[in-house]
């Protein structure tokens, strides 16, 4: 049912006013547009609501039963309106963002330390998929936004470069490269590694560009998590290649974490969206914050 909220304010005007000229006048209207309001607003509800007379104005019984209700529904709505502008101004709300789980470890935790500080009541729920969860939630609008692997993605998607992730050999100290300052990947060719699995965008990415370098590395161990490899590395089952932004500083203090060249390999972090999104006064504070924190080499 359409509520014609024009005419419930002409409605009250009149009866606040006593005259149509004087609520045409606070309603910036012509009399005549008062009028047409109300006569639209009484053949809707089938009932007269204003008794007029060439010299008084007067509310019939309905009209005088609807006034305190015509009065709270325009209090309500005004109320309404207010809160959303407010928190537009001010950026409040709740926001859902997904992202590949490396990013969560360093890169996202300062960003969300200062969102909080600036926005202390907004809630963030964080959704760590794979790549392809990342894309299929904010395709389906489970997230207003995401950060992903660069790649292919849904043609409804569109994503923005943040940052330049690269992969390192990680060991643990005992291991006979473990004080290498940089470490060659053909010199990795004789060790058995952790390697992500097959359902991690990295793993495509290290294969394609094994490929192109004609790299032949050994997977020892085959993981579908950082923090897995990580384990395993820690326990001296292993050595593995993983994304540098997956290491927490001083989270496993025997496992070193050394760059790898000849050649450089990395992976291009993006913010996706979808085309058409508009995203919420609260998220669009955090998108941009992400942005801007993108343009700076993490540390």
């Amino acid at each position: 049912m359409k509520i014609d909220t024009l005419g419930v304010q002409a409605f009250v005007a009149i009866a606040d006013h006593g005259s149509f000229q004087a609520a045409a006048d606070s309603l910036f209207l012509s009399q005549t547009g008062v009028t047409r309001r109300l006569q639209t607003l009484e053949e809707f509800l089938g009932v007269k609501l204003i008794e007029r007379t060439t010299r008084t104005v007067a509310l019939t019984s309905t009209g005088q039963d609807f006034l305190p209700q015509a009065r709270r529904l325009l209090g309500e709505l005004s109320s309404s309106l207010i809160e959303i502008r407010e928190t537009g101004k001010s950026r409040r709300g709740n926001v859902t963002i997904a992202c590949v789980p490396t990013v969560g470890v360093r890169f996202l935790p300062r960003i969300i330390q200062e969102y909080s500080s600036a926005f202390p009541d907004n809630r963030i729920k964080i959704l760590d998929h794979s790549s392809s969860g990342v894309g299929n939630a904010v395709l389906q609008r489970e997230a207003e936004f995401g950060i992903n692997i660069a790649g292919p993605h849904h043609a409804e998607l569109e994503s923005v470069p943040l940052l330049e992730d690269h992969f390192a050999f990680v060991c643990r100290e005992d291991h006979q490269l473990a004080k290498r300052k940089e470490i060659d990947w053909k010199q990795l060719e004789k060790y058995p590694l952790i390697l992500l699995g097959q359902f991690s965008g990295n793993r495509a990415l290290l294969e394609q560009a094994f490929g192109s370098h004609s790299l032949k590395l050994q997977s020892l161990y085959e993981v579908q998590r950082v923090s897995t490899a990580l384990g395993l590395v820690a326990e001296g089952v292993g050595v593995a290649v993983l994304p540098q932004l997956s290491m927490q500083k001083d989270a496993y203090p025997r496992i070193r974490v050394i760059p790898l060249a000849n050649p450089r390999i990395s992976r291009t972090l993006v913010l996706l969206s979808r085309k058409t999104a508009i995203f919420s006064p609260a998220a669009e504070a955090l998108y941009e914050l992400i942005r801007k924190a993108g343009e700076v080499k993490p540390r």
